[in-house]
């Protein structure tokens, strides 16, 4: 048992992580890790500065959260204190993956699984390749001194596929990367991998330069989460509006960004690579309508944030692992789904874009996407492959175009990789959402 300072806001967050990493270049085994880690982030408060401490000797956490008191001035009013009263108090276990931890698995059969994709890696356009199965499954446990004790767990598996395919001088890498929360979700995959190979061997053979322009574009749900997360989801952090107040006037609440057709979400209890029922001070996970039928309603917050902004705390507040702080960012982030046939958007497209996949995006209030497989779209059906280096567009000025979103809806988790913000990457994230068409946007 913790014993906690009087006439001091105290708490601690105790991780303990279980990774698997297996790679191979070409069909040769090259590592085969489990690494175990555990340790703590202790934050003492005495209502005017925050004291940190990160450890990995958790079997003396007491002695931890002492040293840090004798540095705090004891506060009798403490509890009076705005961002104390704000904190949210929990006391629950909420353990989902006991019974089909991966960690249970054994080593051997994540290999061959692995494996098993790799035999089907016989095309001779593919020149060289690499891969990996990762899996991490992590254990919280959050207490603090106004009474919180909360456990829980998270954990998600997958299987990255890098390829090096050429047709004389036509050259690309492609990336296929799928990623699930249990073992034998990941064990239906392998035609999933075969597709998407086929696929972008077939890309680098048939496709040619796109002419640059203006083009309608039609993002596919991949597309589409990384168009949200990227150019939308960092600038709903409301860290960022802290002290700017240009860009907190560029975000009022009750603002029309988008048409009606238009409602983005960040959803911390969708399972995959963003579920986080509890955030890192403790707040419980919720779905957050940051814009709902085209108007601005919300952004996410820590609790600090939310106390300088008037606003809830929406549990947002993470970090990448014990050794930081917690910070505002995304989770499971994504355009909601909309009312109408994919096939139907597709046939008003006279002469347009569609976004098949992503190398990677980028962006704040201007954002870029890479595509990795693209391709036109000619008197309503999707034709001729086109090799694109990026699209651009302004955010705010892109969510006014978007024009369309499909009933089709797929969420996505992806392993290597992550979302980056200051120091702190890669923090697991979920995207997607449904096909989504732009009205126009740059094209080269």
């Amino acid at each position: 048992m913790l014993s906690f300072p009087r006439d001091l806001y105290v708490d601690v967050r105790v991780e303990e992580a279980v990774d698997t990493e297996i790679r191979f270049k070409q069909r040769t085994l090259q590592s085969q890790k489990v690494r175990q880690t555990k340790g703590a982030l202790i934050r003492v408060f005495d209502g005017q500065r925050w004291y940190y401490s990160s450890t990995t000797d958790v079997d003396n956490l007491q002695a931890q959260i002492d040293s840090l008191a004798q540095m705090a001035a004891p506060n009798p009013r403490i509890l009076d204190h705005p961002l104390v009263q704000a904190f949210e108090v929990h006391r629950e276990t909420l353990l989902r993956y006991n019974r089909n931890a991966v960690t249970d698995v054994p080593l051997q059969d994540k290999q061959a699984l692995l494996e098993g994709i790799l035999e089907e890696v016989t095309d001779p356009a593919v020149v060289n390749h690499t891969s990996a199965y990762v899996d991490n499954r992590t254990v919280k446990s959050f207490y603090s001194s106004l009474g919180a004790a909360v456990t829980f767990d998270r954990q998600i598996c997958g299987i990255r596929l890098s390829l090096d395919i050429a047709f004389g001088d036509k050259r690309d890498q492609t990336v296929i990367s799928k990623a699930a929360d249990t073992f034998d979700e990941l064990r239906g995959l392998r035609e999933f991998f075969l597709e998407e190979m086929a696929k972008d061997i077939a890309y680098v053979r048939d496709a040619e330069p796109v002419v640059p322009g203006e083009y309608q574009v039609l993002l596919s749900p991949e597309a589409t989460g990384v168009f949200t997360h990227e150019s939308f989801g960092h600038k709903s952090e409301a860290d960022f509006m802290l002290g700017d107040e240009t860009v907190k006037a560029e975000w009022a609440l009750g603002k029309r960004v988008g048409r009606d057709l238009l409602t983005i979400i960040d959803d911390s209890t969708e399972l995959g690579s963003g579920y986080t029922p509890f955030d890192d001070e403790g707040t419980r996970g919720r779905k957050t309508e940051i814009i709902s039928g085209g108007i601005l309603r919300g952004r996410l917050h820590s609790t600090l944030t939310a106390l300088a902004l008037g606003e809830e705390p929406t549990g947002n507040a993470r970090a990448v692992n014990f050794e930081f702080e917690p910070i505002v960012r995304m989770t499971t982030t994504y355009i909601a789904k909309g009312d109408r046939p994919l096939q139907e958007i597709i046939a008003e497209m006279e002469r347009g874009i569609f976004v098949d996949t992503v190398k990677h995006g980028s962006g704040m209030s201007t954002f870029t996407i890479a595509p990795s497989r693209a391709y036109l779209i000619e008197q309503g059906k999707i034709t001729r492959p086109v090799k694109i280096s990026v699209i651009t567009g302004n955010v705010f000025t892109t969510l006014q175009e978007v024009d369309a979103v499909s009933q089709e809806f797929r969420l996505a988790s992806f392993v290597g990789g992550g979302c980056g913000k200051m120091e702190q990457w890669p923090l697991p994230v979920g995207f997607g959402g449904p096909y989504t068409r732009v009205r126009k946007l740059q094209v080269q």
